[in-house]
């Protein structure tokens, strides 16, 4: 670069620095939607990179790969059958016994007709009759290169079924070429022994390759690969005699063994086998696989059919996850890439990027192999939830909204004042500016801490909100349980950050009743137990609201059953259907006691049973608080108003 010449590209030395952080709102807000149905959050992951986020630039999802994966398979099947070498064996060794008979029917000598039995009494099984011609005599010219032909197309079948490519390049007029092969599978076998033994060195494949490379055109790197590479295909040829009946298999097996013969490759390759099978056991040796096209594939084409057939049941495997312990890392890109081309790697790699960005991003934990959602993701919930909840509020109607220029102390007057240490409320900017100006006079104005005010805000009351919400099994029955804890996550997303000054305890009851903390809330699992225990959850309220005595009082109700259970003086859970009279006692009781301590009791019923009916009329007759029966997926617009009328009516009581 010249002096004073500047040259600008893209940023080669690792991820973008200036790039904006990678946006997995979209995807955080899936994941969430099912835990809050109750999935677990390792479940709504894997349902997540199954579906792919149509937002995310159309990127597939892994169920869209495994249909591929499946069609693809179906297209191999399809494609023909597996006899195809024995078909063109027995066609060439007919043609050159019918080029020989025509030769020898016009001779009236005893040896034409000597040669002529002998050709009658050839065994119907292809790799026999080649046998016994092995040493024969052709007086036909053409049918002499007929035969030779076909022990020709035999050996590179043979050796094309084992080695990918060797067809073409054994097709080669170069005497030296067999003979080039021969010591590569000599070499290649020592150097397996030399490995079995503990001796071998990476020198030694190098100096491997540099010498016989020629015959792997997919340039294996070590002798792992190698291995993995021979072995898959030894394991697919295997396979196909599998798939064969009996007769064609010990037909195809003969003809197999006499190529290598004639070729002297037979004790080379049987080695060269058993160290294969000894060394990768798992590739499903001797499995049949159908094939069900009508084309007759050679033996070479059809070993790489079944290779490619048994490449795709792993890549089907894998896309699945359906295993323990399945990730996405386990899914071969280089398979992922010869099965459905360079869009799908693509597409795998956004899923694996999502996967890792969220937890790098602090919004899912792994801990003892289990995975979760952390505080930071579980405040998004709720952020998510509370926004939601807001686009359900008709334009004007009850409830506040996202408004970022209010001040933490309140609602704004319209007024301000000079600044003063330890304020919260927003710059009056205008007002700020004004007295730097009328204090400066002509001259360049200069800010100073006096120059500063305030927006004045209405001062807002504390309140000790106690959310309680119903845990019993029947909430699931009903489909309200998802709502129920998306109402949760919402207030506690509304109270903590619009209200801050308010102490919110969220409250789950079911047979014996619990504090729930945020996180707990997202992965909150329903309680399969009986009992509707009000009369706990109401004692656990009371508690929080004696511990904020100067707090406004608040205590919402969500639930779908009467009370059914209350806690006995020894600390544990009765239970009795319907219910007992101690239990409404016990729970009116704590009514009474919230209705003197000036808390309003407002009651969400999830359902229209004629008990609960009954049993809310009378908590609203006793303690003035109201009843409401919303929808489930209206339950959070509910909560969120009632709450936010009751706190605007606190303030413009004080």
């Amino acid at each position: 670069m010249s002096r004073g010449t500047y040259r600008y590209g893209s940023y080669r030395d690792g991820p973008d620095p200036l790039a904006p952080p990678y946006d997995v709102r979209d995807a955080l807000d899936a994941l969430g939607d099912s835990v809050l149905e109750g999935t677990s959050a390792r479940q709504a992951l894997r349902d997540l990179l199954r579906r792919g986020l149509p937002g995310a630039r159309d990127r597939r999802g892994l169920d869209d790969l495994l249909r591929q994966v499946r069609e693809r398979r179906r297209e191999l099947r399809d494609r023909g059958r597996l006899d195809g070498t024995l078909e063109q064996a027995r066609a060439l060794l007919d043609k050159a016994i019918g080029q020989e008979r025509a030769t020898l029917f016009p001779d009236p000598s005893d040896d034409a007709r000597l040669r002529e039995a002998e050709l009658d009494t050839l065994p119907s099984d292809t790799s026999q009759a080649i046998r016994r011609l092995a040493d024969y005599q052709w007086r036909s010219p053409q049918a002499r290169e007929t035969f030779e032909q076909l022990k020709d197309l035999l050996r590179r079948d043979v050796l094309d079924a084992q080695f990918r490519g060797m067809k073409q390049a054994l097709e080669s007029p170069d005497p030296q070429t067999m003979q080039r092969f021969k010591d590569m599978m000599s070499a290649l076998n020592d150097m397996l022994e030399k490995d079995a033994r503990g001796e071998h060195t990476q020198e030694d494949f190098d100096r491997f390759m540099r010498e016989h490379g020629e015959f792997f055109p997919d340039d294996p790197q070590n002798l792992e690969e190698l291995v993995d590479s021979l072995a898959r295909r030894a394991a697919a040829m295997d396979r196909l005699l599998a798939s064969l009946t009996p007769e064609q298999r010990a037909e195809l097996a003969g003809l197999m063994a006499q190529a290598m013969e004639d070729a002297g490759l037979a004790m080379e390759m049987s080695r060269l086998n058993d160290s294969l099978r000894a060394r990768r056991p798992d590739l499903g040796w001797g499995e049949p696989e159908r094939m069900s096209g009508d084309t007759p594939l050679g033996m070479g084409d059809a070993t790489t059919a079944l290779e490619e057939l048994a490449d795709l049941a792993d890549l089907e495997s894998a896309l699945g996850q359906d295993y323990p312990g399945a990730r996405l890392d386990d899914i071969d890109e280089e398979a992922v890439r010869r099965a459905l081309g360079r869009q799908a790697v693509d597409d795998l790699a956004e899923l694996r990027r999502l996967e890792a960005e969220l937890e790098r991003q602090g919004y899912l934990n792994r801990r003892g192999g289990a995975l979760e959602l952390t505080p930071k993701a579980v405040r998004r919930l709720g952020e998510t939830a509370l926004r939601r909840v807001f686009a359900q509020l008709t334009e004007g109607g009850r409830g506040d909204h996202d408004q970022r220029d209010a001040g933490q102390a309140g609602e704004l007057t319209g007024a301000s004042r000079e600044w003063r240490f330890g304020d919260e409320q927003p710059i009056d900017v205008v007002r700020t500016l004004g007295n730097a100006v009328r204090r400066s006079g002509a001259g360049r104005p200069k800010l100073t801490v006096d120059d500063f005010e305030v927006l004045e805000t209405e001062r807002r009351t504390s309140a000790a909100v106690c959310l309680l919400v119903d845990l019993s099994y029947s909430m699931v029955l009903r489909n309200t349980w998802g709502a129920a804890k998306q109402t949760a996550l919402a207030l506690h997303s509304l109270v903590t950050t619009k209200f801050p000054q308010d102490a919110i305890q969220v409250i789950g009851f079911s047979n014996y009743a619990r504090q729930l903390q945020p996180t707990e809330m997202a992965g909150l699992d329903w309680d399969m137990v009986q009992g509707t225990n009000l009369h706990h959850a109401l004692l656990i309220a009371g508690r929080h609201l004696d511990r904020h005595p100067g707090f406004d009082p608040i205590v919402l109700v969500v639930t779908d059953g009467e009370p059914t259970a209350h806690l006995r003086p020894d600390g544990r859970s009765l239970f009795d259907y319907p219910p007992s009279p101690e239990t409404l006692v016990l729970t009116m009781a704590e009514v009474d006691k919230m209705t003197r301590r000036g808390a309003t009791l407002n009651v969400f019923m999830l359902a229209e049973d004629r008990r609960l009916v009954s049993f809310v009329e009378e908590v609203a007759r006793r303690n003035g608080g109201r009843v409401f029966a919303p929808a489930a997926d209206r339950l959070g617009e509910y909560v969120v108003s009632d709450y936010l009328r009751v706190r605007r009516g606190r303030r413009r009581a004080g």
